[in-house]
């Protein structure tokens, strides 16, 4: 098989991330050399490749579904949002600019081009490349600059497949709705649905989909059904509204269950860090933004953040700030990655991302911040508890601990290190994404958090956080092998979208 095929969706968070996946991790079972590809991606969940590149989470998981290592060029432009109007812009995994959205316009030409060769490098490479797009192909304010979508797909003649979320309600009108605002060449290369997140009886809902097909003239590729406990790395915190619970059973603990509050920050970044402690049976994940709901925490997370300096206003003037200061006081355990660790130091001085000097942190760790124009990107190896640890970084905040012999930190007792950070009494802070997902150290981790917080909870021996993951990517896989039609959907790879296709108003 050779080919490519584009995955669009009807919204945002419709399901693109995850049906890509799907479809690669079936091609990869059947033993076609397939990779992901998206070229343009608006995310604060990242990830550092092998070789220092920053690109989308969702992609690095898409790549593990192809059995790969991910590379820049699987997603060439990654955009950071700093504020609603400002974002970083990555390009082939390094910060090239900060711009607003009209500057932002000024470099689709260039960035359109390099995402175009990104591609072409990938489907000289593998026989198949999935590419996913970006919110919506019908956000027609935005056409005549397009990178991710149809824009996209005009420069490399890739098929389309438009998903819709039907647990949203309004599916057929979305689906209807996305191809009809399309022109008449864009609408030529739509070459059919899917509907995702359905439950209920298939029965009741074929009449719909005969009607869409006589209406649009394309056919709908398959019927996704709702499957519980489902989560894959995401590329949005909107995605968390529709977070599915995240508690592992109980069984497996030799009792108890372990609370974990993760502070939901205006511009939480790499979220997907916390995953590995909801896959814990008895650990238990809550996204929170309110002090009262840090009360019953085991432990309490400060995740990373793509603006720490406002974040970090935004945790005082939510009285979240003096809530972790009272319960590092009272030696409840407290987690800061990243910009969280950021906001555990004494100060932190930032000219680069936020340009507001010198800021007084939250005092919990005895260290000091400096922001530096050059992003940190590496894939460090450490040792904790014994275990060894891989992760990755990305910052520009440099941290610097004091030396054991300078005064000890405002919660008591002095520093001891912790990966590449510190801890003082129950406070940990790392810069280290991805830590957690290294078995024993999260293990050791959390058994040493439940004797600070006196629980009586001993983690399971046994959990594999990446067995979890594999056992995700193939349940994603037998849903498109399952519910889709893959002949059609192999043909259309293949060959390209269908001539012929019916062209609707008002596009026409």
């Amino acid at each position: 098989m050779k080919g490519a095929l584009l995955v669009a969706g009807t919204t945002s968070d419709a399901g693109k991330s995850v049906v890509t996946a799907g479809i690669c991790r079936w091609l990869a079972r059947r033993g076609v050399r397939v990779a992901p590809f998206k070229a343009q991606n608006m995310s604060l969940n990242s990830f550092v490749t092998a070789d220092g590149a920053e690109i989308g989470r969702a992609q690095a998981v898409q790549a593990a579904a192809c059995g790969l290592e991910p590379t820049a060029d699987m997603n060439p432009i990654l955009l950071k949002p700093g504020s609603d109007r400002r974002s970083q812009v990555v390009v082939l995994g390094r910060p090239m600019a900060d711009v607003d959205a009209m500057e932002y316009g000024a470099l689709k030409d260039r960035l359109r081009a390099v995402a175009v060769e990104s591609l072409d490098r990938l489907r000289a490479r593998y026989d198949v490349v999935v590419c996913e797009g970006a919110g919506s192909p019908a956000e027609i304010n935005l056409r005549r600059g397009d990178i991710a979508n149809m824009g996209l797909a005009q420069a490399a003649r890739l098929p389309v497949i438009v998903v819709g979320d039907i647990d949203r309600g309004g599916v057929f009108a979305s689906m209807y709705g996305t191809l009809a605002l399309l022109d008449a060449a864009d609408q030529a290369l739509v070459a059919g649905f899917v509907v995702n997140k359905f439950r209920g009886a298939r029965e009741l809902l074929q009449p719909g989909l005969d009607t869409l097909r006589d209406l649009t003239g394309r056919e709908v590729y398959g019927v996704l059904p709702w499957l519980n406990g489902l989560w894959m790395d995401v590329e949005d915190s909107l995605a968390l509204d529709n977070r599915p619970s995240p508690v592992a059973p109980v069984s497996g603990t030799s009792g108890g269950i372990l609370r974990v509050a993760v502070v939901r920050l205006p511009r939480i970044s790499n979220f997907t860090d916390v995953d590995a402690l909801a896959s814990e049976p008895g650990v238990v994940v809550r996204f929170v933004t309110s002090a009262a709901e840090l009360e019953d925490a085991d432990l309490v997370v400060l995740p990373g953040s793509r603006a720490t300096v406002s974040d970090l206003a935004w945790l005082r003037s939510a009285g979240l700030a003096q809530a972790v200061r009272e319960r590092a006081a009272r030696g409840k355990p407290v987690l800061g990655v990243c910009g969280g660790y950021q906001m555990l130091a004494r100060t932190i001085s930032d000219d680069v991302e936020s340009g507001a000097g010198l800021v007084e942190g939250l005092g919990l760790l005895p260290a000091a911040v400096e922001f530096a124009a050059d992003k940190t990107l590496a894939r460090p190896v450490g040792e904790a508890y014994g275990c060894r640890v891989s992760a990755y970084e990305i910052h520009h905040g440099r941290v610097t601990v004091d030396p054991p012999s300078a005064a000890s930190a405002g919660n008591g007792g002095r520093a001891e290190p912790f990966l590449d950070g510190c801890r003082v009494g129950a406070v940990w802070g790392t810069t280290w994404h991805g830590a957690l997902e290294n078995d024993g150290f999260r293990r050791a981790f959390l058994a040493d958090v439940a004797a600070v917080a006196g629980r009586d909870f001993i983690p399971a021996p046994d959990t594999s956080f990446a067995a979890l993951r594999e056992a995700r990517l193939d349940a994603l896989g037998d849903l498109v092998e399952r519910h889709m039609d893959t002949g059609a959907l192999a043909r259309l790879i293949e060959d390209g979208a269908p001539e012929g296709l019916r062209t609707l108003p008002p596009g026409a």
